[in-house]
């Protein structure tokens, strides 16, 4: 969606209220565990008067530095044409570094490394988030502990199943909830504030200086508990194509911040008057008689939590799709208005057994805590990085600028993410291996099709001179259009060669179709065609697609009428497309390792069809199969 100035207020207002429902759901929900973390004896720092204000300080400025100016002021401002995400931060980036082939090649490389991380991180993020809600029935009752793990089951699964529904339904939905979720972190907050407001000292950051510095290796170590309190800053960018940057600002600013903060701040002052609420501060702060509505209501919010992850997860795929970085998936839009808002069948329903085996395999939220945040901070910093690149390189701000606001904002990313590195051995080495197939995936991919299309260079003959040649003897034409697509517009289609060999025919009207991605979200209409007469009854249409845009082929034929003169129906053109089957060879110079080879032919046979993800009616196709040695 891009952003639009002119926004009625009243589109702004479900926006924002959406945004609540879907965006804001992670970061919102962890008061639930963060603090009770944050002073585990484990970390070994006691439960006293001056830690317990260094610790919630810590927390504040947290939200503040990371979230609000980071995040919500200064990263928010580099959206690509709309879009957010650290594959549009990307490719923003690399739009304003061209011709500088090292920088483009590193800010490439930590694209696709925040992305793996962005993955690995949204596997943990329900998990963590539906758990640690239902744990509060412990708190009531104890004899309950055997319900918390399949109660999470089935909350999950009744979650992923309703993504096929779409996120303007599911934040229709969900937004009036968060929203009283935020008001009662607010008002239980603002209510224990009152009864202790000493804790108010928290907010003079020199509390939070002396926290992180004033106890050796454990001051450390915490910041690896502390850095759950921001785990969702990153899908609020990523899920700024949905909702738009104005709404996500206003609901942060206006509720979101407001009401984590007095939150945080109560639980301090509860464990100011009654340290052994420390088990679960959180819930501890209700009276008996308010704790299983609020486990209903924490449990609700925790659903909602996982929903800004995974409509992220959605967006940053499809955008790896279309830049080349994984192969063609099945991608459902599923609101008429809103064009960033989809659905991804094959997605949705690996993410879904990734979490159940998280769940099951961990157990319970202090067992996840130990494997969340590795990829959380690993994401941010790359966030930092390419974003630097933006400010210098696109907007033009003064180097020494750009140089101090990214050295101090990664100093305080690689803190926290060296921190959580200590909980590889504990759990967090699952995010990481998450992170780690991912990223071979989309490089294997990235590097197969270079390969393969190399290959298929060298059996390749110019356009040009394979129609002057053709039509020197002229084969029997018959009526009607051929659509032959092509990757390479100046090269010869192979389909057209084989149908010239086996039917030896050729259309009285022939069209060489080639549809192409920009490394930009949207190409407008008055960009998109791309028209050339080559002769002979024969045309060269090229069309361009934003990343973010889903090609329409059927549709763009119909436009070739109004934007050139050539009508086409496409219900009755004959479409030939070529599909490579791809054979491994153990020793070929130059190729990827054999092992990679494999992993990438697996990946091209399982890709979804060209005819339902470029839009093209399925009975008028003709598939013509080469095969292709790398």
């Amino acid at each position: 969606m891009n952003e639009n100035a002119a926004q009625p207020a009243k589109t702004k207002a479900a926006l924002t209220l959406s945004a609540l429902g879907i965006v804001f759901g992670d970061i919102g929900t962890s008061p639930l565990y963060a603090v009770k973390l944050v002073f585990h004896q484990e970390h070994g720092i006691t439960l006293n008067h001056a830690n317990l204000l260094g610790g919630i300080s810590t927390i504040f400025w947290a939200l503040m530095i990371l979230v609000t100016i980071k995040y919500v002021i200064l990263i928010l401002r580099a959206d690509n044409g709309g879009e957010g995400g650290i594959m549009a931060l990307t490719a923003l980036a690399l739009s304003a570094t061209r011709g500088r082939k090292r920088v483009r090649w590193l800010i490439a490389s930590a694209g696709l490394c925040g992305t793996a991380l962005f993955f690995g991180d949204a596997v943990l993020t329900p998990a963590i988030s539906v758990l640690s809600a239902i744990e509060g029935l412990e708190v009531g009752v104890a004899n309950l502990e055997a319900f918390v793990l399949p109660t999470a089951v089935c909350v999950l699964l009744m979650l992923f199943f309703v993504q096929r529904f779409g996120t303007a339904t599911v934040g229709a939905l969900f937004g009036p909830i968060t929203a009283v979720w935020f008001l009662t972190l607010l008002i239980s907050g603002l209510h224990s504030v009152v009864g202790n407001p000493a804790i108010l000292a928290a907010l003079n950051p020199l509390h939070a200086l002396t926290f992180v510095t004033g106890h050796g290796m454990a001051s450390f170590i915490v910041l690896g508990a502390v850095l759950l309190v921001f785990t969702g800053a990153e899908a609020l960018y990523a899920d700024m194509g949905h909702f738009g940057r104005g709404p996500i600002r206003l609901a942060w600013l206006g509720l979101v911040f407001p009401a984590l903060t007095l939150n945080y701040l109560g639980q301090g002052a509860l464990l100011m008057s009654e340290p052994g609420a420390v088990d679960n501060p959180f819930y501890r702060m209700f009276p008996a008689w308010a704790l299983y509505p609020m486990v209903v209501l924490a449990t609700a919010a925790t659903v909602i939590a996982s929903q800004a992850c995974i409509s992220g997860v959605f967006s940053l795929a499809k955008q790896a799709i279309q830049l080349g970085y994984l192969p063609r998936m099945a991608v459902r839009h599923t609101s008429p208005e809103q064009a960033g808002q989809i659905y991804m069948p094959a997605i949705n329903w690996l993410l879904l057994a990734m979490v159940l085996a998280a769940v099951i395999g961990f157990g319970s939220s202090t067992n996840l805590a130990a494997a969340y945040g590795v990829s959380v901070s690993g994401a941010m910093l790359m966030d930092t990085f390419i974003a630097s690149f933006v400010y210098r390189f696109r907007w033009h701000y003064p180097l020494l600028l750009c140089v101090a606001g990214a050295l101090f904002f990664s100093c305080i990313d690689l803190a926290f993410f060296s921190s959580s590195l200590m909980k590889i051995g504990h759990g967090g080495w699952f995010p990481l291996v998450i992170a780690a197939i991912a990223m071979l995936l989309m490089v294997t991919w990235r590097d197969g099709r270079k390969l393969l299309n190399k290959r298929l260079l060298l059996e390749e003959s110019k356009l040009d001179d394979f129609l002057k040649q053709l039509f020197q003897h002229p084969p029997i034409r018959v009526s009607g259009t051929a659509i032959f697509m092509t990757s390479k517009p100046e090269s010869t289609p192979h389909a057209l060669m084989h149908n010239l060999k086996h039917n030896k025919v050729l259309h009285e009207r022939v069209l060489f179709l080639t549809v192409e991605v920009l490394e930009q979200p949207r190409v407008g209409l008055d960009q998109r065609y791309y028209f050339c007469q080559l002769g002979h009854g024969c045309f060269l249409v090229k069309l361009s697609y934003g990343f973010m845009q889903s090609p329409d082929i059927a549709q763009a034929l119909r436009g070739l009428d109004e934007e050139h003169g050539l009508r086409v129906d496409p219900n009755q053109a004959s479409f030939f497309l070529g599909r490579e089957n791809i054979k491994p060879l153990k020793s070929v110079a130059g190729g990827m390792a054999y092992w990679r080879e494999r992993i990438f032919s697996a990946m091209a046979r399982n890709a979804s069809s060209a005819v339902e993800y470029f839009r093209i009616p399925a009975d008028r196709v003709i598939e013509l199969g080469t095969k292709i040695e790398i």
